[in-house]
């Protein structure tokens, strides 16, 4: 049709990605569910090249997961991954706070109270969604800042899950985002000059963290005191 250009390919990528990753968080499609091009095609009514790339970009966010034998799923939820995930938090943000310890400058001080200001904003606009992105951003400054590029993809590998973590938890106590004093200290000792007080705020608050979510796990049906994995179908 004359005036009409066709949509490009990477932008239908796009919208299939956003629509997939919203039907996930907000738990249409399971923690664990697997994930079949057909069904998959019929339901976003799109072919299955769009639909292959946007899921290789929520494996790439680790949204989804790709098992051998088994196919591709949503990325389960398992108190055994809540352990690996917060210890392997814990590493990562005490070591990119040691990479830019000595260059925080007026720059990133800045942009950390900007962050956080934001964080505060969309908990008390009761945006659910907005806020799990927000509490990333305010994490993710300090690996940007760190320059450190093996450092950066581990961050990206690790923040689909997250935001798994944190949507189905919200979900299942009816909140629309963390409590809003809950990164007060964090930002007190990353602005802070004390780098022992800072490793020990990161390690206390990932505990923090970890505990909240493994009690969120265990409570869950289907997931008894007993550490699972993939069984949440």
């Amino acid at each position: 049709m004359p005036g009409l250009d066709p949509v490009p390919k990477s932008t239908l990528r796009a919208h299939v990605a956003e629509r997939l990753r919203a039907a996930i968080l907000a738990g249409d499609i399971a923690p664990g569910a697997p994930l079949v091009e057909t069904a998959l095609s019929e339901r976003f009514d799109v072919s299955r090249g769009p639909l292959r790339e946007a899921l290789r970009q929520l494996i790439e966010e680790g949204l989804v997961v790709t098992v051998p034998y088994t196919g591709t799923h949503v990325a389960p939820l398992s108190v055994d991954d809540v352990h690996e995930i917060y210890s392997l938090r814990t590493a990562l943000e005490t070591f990119a706070f040691e990479q830019v310890w000595a260059r925080r400058d007026d720059r990133f001080r800045a942009e950390l109270n900007r962050r956080n200001a934001a964080l505060i904003a969309t908990i008390d606009a009761g945006d659910d969604r907005a806020s799990i992105l927000s509490e990333l951003e305010l994490h993710g400054l300090v690996y940007e800042a760190s320059g450190h590029r093996l450092l950066q993809r581990a961050w990206h590998g690790l923040r689909g899950r997250l935001q798994l973590y944190w949507a189905a938890h919200h979900r299942a106590h009816g909140r629309r985002g963390p409590r809003r004093d809950s990164h007060d200290s964090y930002i007190i000792a990353a602005l802070g000059n004390d780098l022992a007080v800072l490793r020990l705020e990161v390690a206390d608050h990932m505990r923090r963290g970890a505990e909240q979510t493994e009690k969120f796990l265990r409570a869950m049906p289907n997931l008894s005191g007993e550490s699972k994995r993939g069984d949440m179908t």
